[in-house]
């Protein structure tokens, strides 16, 4: 059994930084995923079979902060990386692209309006394989700064646990993503 990678900033918000055997990052997921409403739970589970599946060689990578539940998918196990994220909520889910600001979208699939992050909203996995949907996932990929190996199988990092999270469940006062 491999040890935990578990890499946190340490604020005061943070984790302590650990290293175990007896929980694997793959058993570690599974435990954030199932905090989660179960109807995202289980989208969540599918997209992230889909991402498996279009970037397979992509590290993935773990966050489970104060906002949001995240799982990255980028070229290296740096951040600053990464290509699209699927970032959850009690409320719903996204789709995020770390530079979607510079793709091309022909079909003006993206949303958001800031410098660089835009993101699609993922109501269903059908969304998320809809051909223009993976055709921008490809061009972002294709676009990072650092190619991901053609030979490589990508593996999950939990990179950090927030201490203190929003509820991962709804509740009366939840508003949209």
């Amino acid at each position: 059994m491999l040890p935990m990678k578990h890499i946190s900033k340490g604020g005061r918000n943070s984790a302590p930084k650990k290293s175990s055997s007896a929980h694997t990052p793959e058993a570690q997921l599974a435990s954030f995923i199932r905090r989660l409403e179960p109807g995202i739970a289980k989208l969540i589970r599918d997209c992230r079979s889909e991402m498996r599946r279009v970037l397979p060689a992509a590290f993935e990578l773990v966050y489970d902060n104060y906002n949001f539940f995240v799982i990255g998918y980028s070229s290296t196990e740096r951040a600053s990386d990464c290509i699209v994220s699927i970032a959850a909520a009690a409320n719903g889910m996204g789709l995020s692209f770390y530079w979607g600001a510079n793709l091309p979208d022909p079909t003006n699939l993206l949303q958001g309006s800031g410098r660089q992050n835009r993101f699609i909203r993922i109501p269903n996995l059908d969304v998320l394989r809809a051909p223009d949907v993976i055709r921008l996932v490809k061009t972002a990929a294709a676009q990072g700064k650092t190619p991901l190996p053609p030979n490589r199988m990508g593996h999950l990092v939990i990179k950090s646990v927030s201490l203190r999270q929003r509820p991962r469940r709804k509740t009366d006062d939840a508003t949209d993503l």
